[in-house]
């Protein structure tokens, strides 16, 4: 059999007979590029496409960990509204393959930060309507009853508001403990923080958060202007559901700026986006700014991490300095809404 970083196909042959998952070899064993380091693996068996989802071979502290809350969510979301990868099994014990691992279905989708198909790529109809299927996703999302599906006790919600900018701090000052890193140099990432300190929202409401949803971390349908499925949900949680559409904002694409590389000039605008999301959530958005401005402060220090982690030498300085540099870009975001 091939040899797939991660993945014994033997191993895996074995544990689909153990799971009557088909019968026979595995066959066309493919590798899928993707935005993370995870393993993702295309294959067939008995006539049934499968994609296999693991930690890269090097994995985390929190890898195994961060798969099982995958899975659990794919599995608690099943027969929902929101478009997701469907789950088909899942091993939580990292013993068999050296990781824990699940195999869901294969989706019928693209990358749009990879490249537009037609009619995508010209007909601004067709990315209008994609551009607001972004929103109606998340929508989907927040209308989920996450105790009523299993995921009451994903994430401990209770002051969550409270929590956020202290949290976020605390990692963009863990930086410092990286040698060859000079501290963090963001003008405005303390008036920002103060800011979201003295403003935090009444209305906050529990729900399933993706965490990092934008347009790389989803799937488009070929055939109609729609969104195919969320993926990617590493980061998954109990949270305030806005936030998302926070993030979605943030990183909308745009000219320069730290949005996503995304060739569509018929996409619709933010006011639309949040438009759409009101329409499709039912709720009310007078807070929204607070959430817009605490999606540019989470996700800027989170990519400063790369940053450091350049200067330390444990990720390549080209990359840093261009991460460093959406950091910046992402906190004049926040001072420009909070002006």
């Amino acid at each position: 059999m091939s040899d797939i970083p991660g993945v014994d196909l033997a191993v895996l042959a074995t544990w689909m007979d153990v799971h009557a998952l088909g019968a026979g070899p595995i066959e066309t064993p493919t590798l899928i590029a993707g935005g993370t380091q995870n393993v993702l693996l295309r294959f067939t068996r008995a006539g049934r496409e499968f994609v296999l989802r693991r930690p890269p071979v090097h994995k985390r502290v929190n890898s195994d960990e961060t798969m099982r809350r995958e899975a659990r969510v794919l599995a608690a979301i099943a027969g929902t509204d929101v478009p997701h990868p469907g789950l088909i099994a899942s091993e939580p014990d990292p013993e068999v393959l050296g990781a824990s691992f699940y195999l869901m279905e294969p989706v019928d989708g693209f990358n749009a930060t990879l490249g537009l198909p037609e009619p995508h790529a010209t007909d601004p109809t067709w990315q209008r309507e994609m551009g607001l299927s972004m929103a109606d996703a998340i929508a989907a999302l927040s209308r989920v009853d996450h105790v009523a599906v299993g995921l009451g006790d994903l994430g401990r919600f209770e002051g969550w508001a409270e929590r956020q900018v202290g949290r976020w701090r605390k990692q963009l000052d863990s930086y410092s403990e990286l040698p060859g890193y000079p501290g963090p140099d963001l003008p405005g990432v303390d008036r920002v923080g103060e800011w979201l300190e003295a403003n935090r929202p009444t209305d906050v409401r529990a729900g399933v958060m993706h965490g990092d949803f934008h347009f790389a971390n989803v799937l488009m349908r070929y055939d109609r202007p729609a969104l195919a499925a969320i993926v990617d949900w590493e980061l998954v949680t109990i949270g305030d559901p806005l936030l998302d559409l926070g993030h979605l904002l943030a990183t909308w694409p745009a000219a320069d700026g730290p949005g996503v590389t995304l060739q569509a000039s018929g996409l619709p605008t933010h006011d639309e986006v949040i438009a759409r999301y009101a329409a499709a959530s039912g709720r009310p958005l007078d807070e929204l700014p607070w959430y817009r401005v605490l999606a540019c402060y989470r996700l800027g220090l989170i990519l400063e991490g790369t940053h450091a982690r350049a200067c330390a030498g444990m990720a390549p300085k080209e990359i840093g300095d261009q991460l460093h540099a959406h950091t910046v870009a992402l906190l004049e975001q926040a001072l420009g809404l909070i002006a």
